[in-house]
């Protein structure tokens, strides 16, 4: 009995994906193959956009044109990525989604990875829902991957399950403007389908399936997030796992539509621009070259405490309640590589501020 899930939008997604495999299997049959980007963005991967195969060693042929990622596969310095660490810790095979060569070729992958595996379900995963967007949401931050998927999904000839996990939760489409997009709710996680995967988050950035687990946990609150500060409600509704009609999705979704028959990243990159207004990846290289110029800071216990307040005190003036870790390294000025060194200290020096996978911010200083 395989499973395949398909992970929508990269590492997080593909954490999330593991979670789900035994909640909504109850561990039957081997675990699910999970086929999910190396994308990892700045704080783990200092170069912009997704890795390839050419930038690891260490795969293992599954098909033609699928790798696996085992446990001690490496990538490529400078690149860096998760999926390695996330092989180790998780049961699931992990597969990886190659975009060099458009939907086409994430297609073909998909059809390879079918007819090898023949499996009795397919599940396309997005956590937050952004992959129901139309693409003009002026909240919107990260469409060209989810697009990919799903346009890729919509190719092949086997049908597939599109689950969309705790709506809003990824701070770029309100979980109010999602209510009309999601159909019925399939399961509302709880602790104990956390259990599995709460030790991968003690250290894989992910804020969405950060934000997920923790309303399974009950944390109820305003969450902020990324380096722009979005606040992110945490609700009730942040726990449950919707099933979303895929064929509406690709009818609403322009940039998924116009991405259909692209045969290289960079074309589907440029229809991004065009239907979006921006590209990610772009994004994600003026961010890189600006990192670049920075120098990094010494991580001051007592400095980094002092800067912490500060960044608390305004917090609670917006109304936040918790954050991620991801969150204060950035708005402290530290450099992603040294968020595990901030988090350490953090949780030795204030360990009742951790409300596990998040960092709470009391009402009173």
């Amino acid at each position: 009995m395989t499973r395949l899930i398909v992970a929508a939008g990269g590492g997080g997604d593909a954490v999330a994906a593991a979670m789900l495999d035994r909640a909504l299997y109850g561990g039957s049959g081997d675990p699910a193959v999970i086929l999910t980007y190396a994308w990892d963005r700045l704080l783990i991967d200092p170069v912009p956009g997704p890795r390839g195969p050419a930038n690891f060693t260490g795969l293992r042929p599954l098909t033609r044109s699928v790798w696996s990622v085992p446990r001690d596969a490496k990538p490529l310095a400078p690149s860096g990525s998760t999926l390695p660490r996330l092989a180790d810790e998780l049961p699931n095979t992990i597969a990886l989604i190659d975009p060099g060569h458009g939907a086409e070729g994430i297609t073909h992958q998909l059809e390879e990875l079918i007819a090898h595996l023949a499996p009795e379900s397919i599940d396309l995963l997005d956590v937050g829902g952004d992959i129901l967007a139309k693409g003009d949401e002026p909240t919107l931050r990260s469409p060209l991957a989810d697009a990919l998927t799903l346009a890729a999904c919509c190719q092949v000839n086997a049908p597939v399950k599109l689950l969309v996990a705790g709506p809003g939760l990824d701070g770029e489409i309100p979980a109010e403007d999602l209510r009309n997009r999601i159909g019925p709710a399939v399961l509302r996680l709880t602790a104990k389908h956390v259990e599995p995967i709460a030790s991968v988050l003690e250290w894989h950035p992910s804020e969405a399936t950060a934000m997920l687990v923790a309303t399974a946990l009950g944390i109820r609150g305003l969450c902020e997030v990324r380096d722009a500060g979005l606040p992110v409600p945490l609700t009730d509704g942040g726990a449950i796992v919707h099933e979303a009609d895929l064929d509406d999705t690709l009818q609403r979704n322009e940039l998924a539509r116009a991405i259909l028959a692209t045969v290289s990243l960079d074309d589907a990159e440029q229809r991004s621009r065009e239907i979006c207004g921006y590209s990610e990846i772009d994004y994600e290289r003026n961010k890189a070259s600006w990192l670049n110029t920075q120098p990094e800071q010494k991580l001051d216990p007592e400095a980094m405490l002092h800067k912490l307040d500060e960044f608390e005190a305004g917090a609670r003036d917006r109304g936040v309640t918790h954050t991620t870790f991801r969150r204060i390294t950035e708005a402290l000025g530290l450099h992603g590589a040294q968020r595990q060194a901030l988090r350490a200290l953090l949780l030795s020096s204030r360990p009742e501020q951790y409300q596990a996978p998040l960092w709470h911010i009391p009402a009173d200083a």
